[in-house]
């Protein structure tokens, strides 16, 4: 088992035929991933490299079953994307773009809980369930299927967090970048209860960083969960007021600093790994079993 992408996905990309998406649909489906189709508006009754194109989601819905969407559209194309999508009955949208308009992944994130949809990102790697298929950038060649899950805001520092895991002989179950925005499609808390519930999760790794208060309103959840959660959280030298890496990586006035989330998912019951090289010592002192 595994959360939001599964051997039951039938998956749409959307923006595949450009340059970059065209490359990625190619490395998607070599690690298995069941792309079924592909939606371009103007580009209908062409393919990517043997994949049908359509011109609208509905019709690819209709005609193949699709469950889920992975986006390579332009910034200002993409809440038109995602909404056509949501529309359409897609229930897993996972949006790559960055530098999307905050407004709209708000007006993207409301239609998603509306319909009952689970949006990841933007500004995000995506999501890979190892063996069966990933949504998104991840190099699968780096990933071996387990019982560790993973969330990340940093898609660089997930796969490293992924890497440590790995070398030490554990596996993932799912990794799901949510992104790095100030505003993003699906919080931690969501994903935790996903893998609360998943029978093939044994423990939780989150990878946090400085900035905002996701990591504070996860650990309200984290307090209540059967399953051990480690987490590290980057940018501890990080100067007051100045963005570093993601938008929404920035300390204003003392709140989002390293220290602050630290405590309180600390109290939360969280076990806290002072380097991300520390992730998997910290799971194997855990009395399950994390292969």
């Amino acid at each position: 088992m595994s959360i939001y992408l599964n051997k039951s996905t039938r998956a749409i990309i959307q923006g595949g035929t450009g340059k970059i998406g065209r490359v990625q649909a190619k490395w998607m489906r070599e690690c298995g991933t069941n792309l079924v189709a592909g939606v371009t508006p103007g580009k209908g009754k062409t393919d990517i490299d043997g994949l049908p194109v359509y011109d609208c989601v509905f019709e690819a819905v209709e005609k193949h079953e699709a469950n889920a969407a992975v986006l390579f559209t332009p910034a200002h194309f993409t809440k038109e994307a995602v909404l056509e999508s949501i529309d359409a009955g897609i229930k897993l949208v996972v949006a790559i773009p960055e530098h999307v308009p905050i407004h709209d992944t708000m007006e993207m994130r409301r239609a998603a809980k509306a319909k009952g949809a689970v949006l990841l990102g933007p500004n995000c790697p995506g999501i890979i369930t190892p063996e069966v298929g990933k949504l998104g950038i991840m190099p699968a060649n780096l990933f071996k299927a387990g019982r560790i899950g993973l969330i990340s805001r940093s898609g660089t520092l997930s796969y490293e967090a992924a890497g440590h895991v790995i070398m030490e002989g554990m596996g993932i179950s799912t990794l799901i970048g949510i992104g790095g925005d100030p505003v993003i499609g699906t919080d931690i808390e969501t994903i935790l209860e996903e893998f609360e519930k998943d029978l093939e999760t044994d423990a939780v790794v989150l990878v946090g960083e400085i900035g905002g208060s996701a990591e504070e309103q996860a650990a309200h959840f984290i307090s209540r969960m059967k399953k051990p959660v480690v987490v590290y959280i980057a940018g501890k030298s990080a100067p007051e007021g100045r963005t570093l890496g993601h938008a929404g990586a920035i300390i204003r006035k003392g709140t989002g600093a390293v220290n602050s989330k630290i405590q309180v998912l600390s109290k939360a019951g969280a076990r806290i790994a002072p380097a991300i090289s520390d992730i998997p010592s910290i799971l194997k002192t855990l009395s399950i079993i994390c292969q």
